[in-house]
């Protein structure tokens, strides 16, 4: 509790300062996001984020949970250097739904610690990141939040001409020498032109350095067989015509990485995705706008032993969806949606702990929106048809089916106090179908050092969630303040079960999915103070606290106290940052886990604007851990957490030409 004893000093410092400012127009009552906001409203009561421009290309790390995990109330799975997956308010796995376009991004990372998205964050132009449940427009799987990654490979707005960038970065905690070129294009003119896209990209890194640390016995400096390489393209186009566009894009991405558990395995992953996307809008008749998107997408992934194939993993999956938003009614305007997902998933080899199975999932959603009373008030409500299916097999038992039918409600409100102040609030009843491992899981998982079994019986996980914040926004300062709590009647978890099982000689622990009563709850505070023209104080917290309400047992990998102060100074065409981030010590694990101490680390990033004619661009130098401190990662787990520290003391840099 001493963590959330500190939350109220820390707001109500940024809070008095707020006070204490004169009132000023705010530039935007909110950053303005796509994901989660398809009436594109500029107050959401929904906490969110977004990473873009300069920013992101600061902030890019190689994977998607590095690259976020610097955000109020993120965290990363941290599978070594190359698997590592967002985690949101204490959550992970299939309660976070990760996004490409708002579209699903099939791959293998919610089954298993040591898989990796398949997304390169080299391409993306823009992230977004909405915390807390979003199960109403994405499904019952988003109950901790989503990560939407947002690129133009399928061009939604005509700009003719060429233009583009390219980006070199070197250096780094693992030797990193990656570059990327994206292209976009268009002719004609915006109601009957045609815009194109291109992108390449490709990394090549090395095994991660680290401050010296203790690894089963020995003495290291280095993480182990944490090298990686990758490379991926894509080329996409779109048709304008008069209040839309409809287009298409086909992308490829390969990478070969070491999984750090093992010294001698690797993975070699690839995934294949072709999408559609288009939208149409009127002002005449009910319908305002219909808007539709589709992908196909074909994922594999084989763990390689030395020159040998192990295990692979197939996953093919399609997505699709269609948003039809009527005309207003007075002060009610709203959209009526249908969204579809297939996935076929099998994997074969010693190592298949979970049988060949099919998941499909229809959704249709309604969304409303209306002032009333001074209040920006949203509500909505989402109902699913579920149906898991397994090939059984000599593990797995007879083939078998389970159906579900989960239904998710939403209501929200946000109310401006003032021109910069607004109070916002979110209360969310969520119901997730079970997973396909939670089901029918039943063999050794390497990357946990257990024997995982699952539970045909399980039924839906239920939850309810209440999030208020209160935001001041000025000119160049804001503060954020948010607390939330999630109770969910029956989490789905891996519990130990007390048995082993003998392999290959070893016992090894039995844990097996059980629901059981859990509740998360948590704050963030994140602020921004312009000092002064030149220099900007930045500064952040988050904690979350979860327990299982049986037992007060805490559930696993949950992200410890955090907190982070920056300075953030400008002059002219350079910026130069500095920051400290420290994690407290986390002592409240789960059974058969252990403490992880805590730790601070400070960087400092230097950049500057370069100009020649119609080009800009953009030189950076970053500077890591500088005080080389060693760092464990409590939101991994436990068996690659002393394989694989933190990053040791780094330099990189990079240079990103724009035209």
């Amino acid at each position: 509790m001493r963590s959330f004893a500190l939350a109220p000093i820390a707001a109500a410092c940024f809070l008095s300062l707020a006070a204490q400012a004169e009132p000023t127009l705010p530039e935007s009552l909110d950053k303005v996001v796509v994901t989660g906001n398809p009436l594109k409203s500029q107050l959401l009561a929904q906490p969110s984020d977004s990473l873009a421009g300069d920013q992101l290309v600061l902030t890019r790390a190689a994977n998607l949970g590095d690259t976020l995990q610097g955000l109020a109330g993120v965290a990363a799975t941290n599978f070594g250097p190359n698997a590592s997956r967002p985690s949101i308010r204490g959550l992970d796995g299939d309660r976070v739904r990760i996004l490409n376009n708002s579209g699903a991004s099939v791959d293998a990372s919610n089954l298993s610690f040591d898989h990796g998205v398949a997304i390169d964050p080299l391409v993306i132009d823009k992230v977004e990141v909405l915390r807390g449940a979003a199960a109403l427009l994405y499904g019952g799987n988003a109950v901790g939040g989503v990560v939407n990654t947002l690129d133009n490979r399928i061009p939604r707005s005509f700009t003719p001409g060429l233009s583009g960038a390219a980006e070199i970065r070197l250096g780094g905690a693992s030797k990193d020498r990656s570059g990327a070129v994206v292209l976009d294009g268009g002719s004609g003119q915006a109601n009957s032109g045609v815009g194109w896209h291109v992108d390449l990209a490709g990394r090549d890194a090395g095994d991660q350095i680290a401050p010296r640390f203790d690894s089963e016995g020995e003495s290291r400096s280095s993480v182990r067989n944490s090298a990686a390489r990758s490379h991926g393209g894509a080329v996409g186009a779109s048709v304008f015509f008069q209040g839309g566009f409809a287009g298409v894009s086909v992308d490829d991405f390969h990478t070969n990485y070491g999984t750090t558990a093992e010294e001698d395995v690797t993975i070699r992953m690839q995934r294949q995705r072709v999408a559609t996307a288009g939208e149409w809008a009127t002002v005449d008749g009910p319908i305002h706008r219909i808007s539709w998107q589709l992908s196909r997408n074909r994922y594999e992934h084989t763990e390689m032993e030395g020159d040998l194939v192990g295990t692979t993993f197939k996953s093919t999956g399609t997505d699709g969806r269609v948003e039809i938003e009527h005309v207003a009614f007075g002060p009610l305007r709203g959209l009526v949606g249908l969204q579809t997902e297939a996935l076929d998933f099998s994997a074969l080899g010693d190592e298949a702990f979970v049988p060949s199975t099919r998941t499909r999932n229809t959704g249709v959603f309604l969304l409303e929106q209306a002032k009333l009373g001074g209040v920006d008030w949203s509500a909505g409500a989402r109902t699913e048809r579920v149906t898991v299916d397994s090939d059984g097999g000599e593990r797995f038992g007879d083939a078998q089916a389970r159906r579900f039918r989960p239904l998710s409600l939403a209501l929200s409100g946000v109310y401006p106090l003032s021109q910069a102040w607004s109070l916002s609030a979110n209360l969310n009843r969520t119901e997730r179908a079970p997973a396909y491992y939670e089901l029918f899981a039943n063999g050794l998982h390497v990357a946990s050092a257990a024997y995982e079994r699952g539970d045909a019986g399980l039924g839906l996980e239920k939850s309810k969630g209440l999030d208020v914040g209160l935001k001041w926004e000025g000119s160049g300062s804001h503060v954020h303040v948010n607390v939330y709590e999630t109770r969910f009647a029956n989490y789905i978890a891996l519990q130990a079960s007390g048995e082993t099982v003998d392999h290959g000689g070893e016992e090894v622990p039995v844990y097996a999915f059980q629901a059981v009563p859990a509740r998360l709850r948590g704050v963030e505070v994140e602020g921004r103070w312009q000092v002064s023209p030149v220099l900007a104080l930045l500064s952040q917290f988050d904690a979350v606290r979860g327990n299982n309400r049986a037992t007060g047992e805490p559930l696993p990998r949950l992200a410890p106290l955090r907190a982070m102060l920056g300075l953030e100074a400008k002059q002219g065409d350079w910026t130069a940052k500095v920051e400290w981030r420290g994690a407290a010590r986390q002592t409240r694990v789960a059974q058969f886990d252990t403490p992880t101490p805590g730790y601070g680390t400070l960087r400092l990033s230097v950049a500057r604007q370069l100009r020649w004619g119609q080009t800009d661009a953009l030189w950076y130098l970053k500077l890591d851990n500088l005080a080389n401190k060693l760092a464990y990662n409590a939101t991994a787990v436990p068996t690659i957490r002393d394989l694989a520290p933190q990053p040791g003391r780094s330099a990189s840099t990079g240079l990103q030409i724009r035209f």
